[in-house]
């Protein structure tokens, strides 16, 4: 399957259903929104979806949040914290970024998606991550948000979230019209910092020019 399937191919169940089978009936989707930025947090989020074959007809357009406009979005994300067994966001912040790294940071932000859930999963599905001796069993899925429901709903949340946050800081640092880039690297947002300099919440360790 080559790069193009992945992106059009809808998430499915079948590892959540094959656990469930097993007996394991919390599992929790983890994905994270915004490693790539250039400013603001990145934000991770965790879902433990209900353990109901049907779930792919309550949830028929959720996935990869990339490949979703930003209204599909928001209007999933309300059926999605609806309908979840629990859902939870993890924030690490531009300077915690610039302290620790990105490979860590990603890891911090997962971590605290995770301990925010109740109940806690007994089993995690991840959005691939280089994570070494991980303290949390599971699997880290390459194009996880196209393989797994729990994992593209976990997108969702993450995303929107981080959206929100990036609108109010716009509000907060006028000029560099976050609420439209979000952050990432663009030439709007280049421009803009070439024309007002860096912010507390840009990230200094990727040397941005």
């Amino acid at each position: 399957m080559d790069a193009w399937d992945f992106m059009s191919k809808l998430p499915e169940l079948q590892l959540e259903q094959a656990l469930w089978q097993k007996g394991i009936y919390l599992v929790g989707g983890i994905d994270e929104a915004g490693r790539g930025a250039w400013a603001g947090p990145m934000v991770a989020g965790a879902v433990i979806l209900p353990q109901n074959d049907q779930i792919q007809t309550i949830l028929p357009g959720v996935r990869d949040s990339k490949q979703m406009t930003a209204r599909q979005r928001e209007h999933w994300e309300i059926i999605i914290k609806s309908t979840a067994v629990t859902w939870a966001i993890g924030t690490v912040s531009a300077s915690e970024i610039d302290e620790i790294g990105i490979l860590p940071a990603n890891r911090l932000a997962m971590t605290r998606a995770i301990t925010g859930l109740n109940p806690l999963p007994e089993y995690h599905l991840f959005d691939f991550i280089h994570w070494k001796n991980c303290p949390y069993p599971g699997e880290r899925l390459a194009h996880g948000e196209t393989l797994s429901l729990s994992i593209a709903a976990a997108s969702v949340l993450a995303k929107t979230a981080r959206d929100a946050m990036m609108r109010e800081l716009d509000a907060q640092f006028p000029g560099y019209q976050f609420h439209r880039h979000k952050g990432y690297g663009t030439a709007l947002h280049r421009a803009a910092i070439q024309q007002i300099g860096l912010t507390s919440i840009h990230r200094h360790s990727f040397h941005i020019t």
